[in-house]
């Protein structure tokens, strides 16, 4: 090797090993690698390995905040002990109290959302007031159990209007979805590839479509032994004229879904960690797809960046009767921790026609799982189905999320549907559009517009800039030399920088993510040095060998 290009602490057998694993579970090694660094030098650990954003919705939290005020005054309205104890909300008259709170405190942080929020339930839903304030107030307190346990009413009707106008582009398909409130987009997830292998409608071994890069859960779960599926990968391999990645999936990758031995095909979209949108071209692709080749392909879609597209329009309003819809709240409100996520079916769907068609053999073993929580399982709608299933059926009557996380999750959806001018769509887009003009304005790299990038990321192919700009010589001594996560070490050994290998996302192997969220602006700048730098080193290395 090169004699002029610093030496790291892990070695390339090490590199070999851990490259085995997830992105996720490198990055603790990297982070102390980073740290270690740090701990000797001046240099501040840039850790743009996560997506968790540094920026929170205000608005939506604030009138959570004031809201449980209500619900403890209502509290003590029905019961009050100088013991620390208090009834329950009652919900006789309660709207009409809430109306005395709402001009009695109409100085506080967040009034105004709760008044939006009590006004578009009883004009734009005909609420029954007194229902509605209640389900309010009984929600931030967090009394009862959820009922109905899939959804509560109220906040069902609102996140479903946020969801036409965010994931449909305000032009939704005919008719409703039903929606099953989650513990984030990771439980949300877990649950569908549960019920699906429950209900028949996928078995173990059977084949899927991929499409790739993905978030690496989505390569990791279908190799479990449980599902121990045939994955086939649709490969965003498109490129532009300028020979760099658009991370468009061409024509032949996606008449790969042509074949009807693929059961269901998962989707990240916009893809993480490319964070590009489907095309009209794609999206049109794939909906012909559908109508004249694989009309029983089950789709789903991971939407959980598409806010940060203008006019985004998911799959779930495009083929929506294929399509299980998953939204998490997590990135665009910073609220990661509240794990707020959704699962969107339309009621008129593949899933539950395909269960009607089952063999009877197979009919009567979901007739023996469900009977005990319906009169006639055969009915039972698949989302339905979902939600026992998440609590193993028996503890069907104790499912559903927190009563204060569907209430928050609300306020949030709320809170975008008010914003007309989208004042806080366009404030989250331009922050991370900004970080990613610095990151590759600092790397030299020329950043072509697309309306359909959402920003949040950026994937990074070092193989492919080595090759375009010091040819397939350099290009060859890089892959006999160094291993596809050497990059990755360097920075975090030398530079104090943690990102993560695109390979472990089925990207491009030599390929890194960048997270354009969690740091601030002048840190993509370092971020953009540091990656030169290191580049800079195997190019010297590759002169002098």
């Amino acid at each position: 090797m090169a004699k002029k290009i610093p030496a790291i602490k892990t070695s390339r057998s090490a590199e070999k090993k851990l490259e085995q694993m997830s992105p996720f579970e490198i990055k603790n090694t990297l982070i102390n690698l980073a740290s270690h660094h740090t701990n000797k030098t001046t240099h501040a650990t840039l850790n743009a390995g996560r997506g968790n954003p540094n920026w929170i919705a205000t608005t939506p939290r604030e009138a959570l905040f004031t809201l449980g005020q209500f619900g403890m005054e209502e509290c003590r309205h029905a019961m009050n002990y100088k013991q620390g104890l208090a009834g329950i909300p009652r919900q006789e008259g309660i709207a009409k109290r809430f109306h005395v709170f709402l001009r009695k405190n109409k100085e506080k942080p967040g009034i105004n959302l709760l008044k939006e929020l009590y006004s578009y339930g009883l004009k734009t839903h005909q609420f029954n007031p007194d229902a509605f304030v209640h389900e309010l107030a009984e929600g931030v307190i967090g009394d009862q159990y959820p009922v109905p346990d899939r959804m509560l009413k109220f906040p069902e009707a609102i996140v479903q209007d946020y969801l036409t106008q965010e994931m449909c582009d305000n032009r939704p398909p005919k008719g409703k979805y039903d929606l099953f409130a989650t513990e984030g987009g990771t439980a949300a997830m877990c649950y569908i590839f549960d019920s699906l292998m429950q209900n028949f409608l996928i078995k173990r071994g059977d084949k899927v479509a991929l499409f790739v890069p993905i978030f690496t859960p989505y390569i990791e779960i279908p190799e479990l032994d449980r599902f121990n599926f045939k994955v086939i990968h649709i490969n965003a391999t498109g490129k532009n004229v300028e020979g760099m990645h658009n991370w468009e999936y061409p024509d032949e990758e996606l008449d790969k879904l042509k074949d009807p031995e693929i059961k269901i095909a998962y989707l990240v979209n916009p893809s993480n960690p490319p964070s590009v949108a489907l095309s009209p071209r794609e999206r049109k692709k794939i909906i012909d797809i559908i109508k004249k080749d694989h009309p029983n392909l089950m789709f789903i879609t991971d939407d959980v960046y598409g806010t940060f597209v203008k006019g985004f329009r998911s799959l779930m309003a495009e083929i929506p009767h294929n399509t299980l819809g998953v939204y998490s709240f997590s990135k665009y409100f910073g609220c990661t921790g509240w794990r707020l996520g959704v699962i969107a079916l339309h009621e008129n769907n593949i899933y539950d026609r395909m269960i009607k068609e089952l063999p009877e053999v197979k009919k009567k073993a979901l007739f023996k799982r469900y009977h005990s929580i319906h009169l006639h399982p055969d009915k039972l709608k698949f989302i339905d189905r979902m939600v026992a299933d998440s609590r193993m059926v028996a503890l069907n009557h104790t499912a559903g999320l927190s009563l204060p996380q569907q209430i928050q999750m609300m306020l949030f959806a709320s809170f975008a549907l008010f914003d007309k001018e989208n004042a806080y769509k366009q404030l989250t887009c331009d922050i991370i559009h900004n970080r990613l003009t610095l990151l590759f304005e600092g790397m030299g790299f020329k950043l072509n517009p697309n309306p359909n990038r959402a920003g949040y990321y950026a994937e990074l192919d070092i193989m492919l800039w080595a090759e375009k700009n010091h040819g397939k010589e350099f290009a060859a001594f890089l892959k006999k030399n160094f291993e596809p996560v050497d990059v990755v070490f360097r920075l975090a050994e030398l530079e104090s920088i943690v990102l993560l290998n695109g390979g472990g996302f089925d990207g491009p192997e030599w390929s890194i993510r960048v997270s354009l969220a969690n740091l601030d602006e002048n840190s993509y700048t370092e971020i953009a040095k540091g990656i030169k730098e290191i580049v800079s080193e195997y190019v010297e290395a590759w002169k002098n060998k």
